[in-house]
């Protein structure tokens, strides 16, 4: 199933699904589960929210249907795209090709295709965390209070309220 030698011990999930999720990728749609992962880097800032590739499309060689190895032809990534958003991303498909051709490591794309769709699914709205009170507080300020980054800091802070503020008291 995998080209990767077997390991003993401990497997991350992400390997196993990766195994198992890319062949069917690879036949229905012509990426990998690593293109998608990356794609907000291969993007870049400007399209990673509101784009999301569908599909690499690869050409049909006369000589591939006759039975020959033609050689390698890139292919053409759909793009899903919000919106008016598409007009700025047809301006940038050259870099888009450049930075997709990057992360293959070779020339695997030489087009790419626009679809106008949504893309982000709608945002679900959570309720911020209650403040921590009483011990929970104080345990908290203890944790963070080496810290010197005043944005780490913040981001521990609320990742420690909302860890904290979901735990059940203990009982005694």
């Amino acid at each position: 199933m995998s080209s990767r030698p077997p390991r003993r011990g401990v497997l991350q999930i992400s390997e196993v699904a990766n195994d198992l999720i890319d062949p069917v990728l690879a036949k229905r749609a012509g990426i990998n589960t690593m293109l998608l992962g990356s794609w907000d880097e291969i993007a870049g800032t400007a399209f990673a929210d509101c784009t999301r590739p569908e599909r690499i499309t690869w050409p049909r060689r006369a000589s591939e249907m006759a039975g020959e190895d033609g050689g390698y032809q890139p292919g053409v990534l759909t793009i899903a795209c919000e919106g008016s958003r598409a007009l700025f991303l047809s301006h940038q498909q050259g870099e888009l090709i450049q930075r997709i051709n990057g992360f293959f490591g070779f020339p695997a794309i030489k087009q790419v295709k626009i679809v106008q769709k949504p893309v982000t699914p709608p945002a679900k709205r959570r309720r911020p965390p209650r403040p921590l009170t009483g011990e929970a507080a104080r345990h908290l300020d203890e944790l963070v209070a080496g810290i010197e980054d005043d944005a780490l800091k913040a981001a521990l802070r609320r990742l420690g309220t909302a860890v904290l503020g979901r735990q059940k008291p203990t009982r005694r």
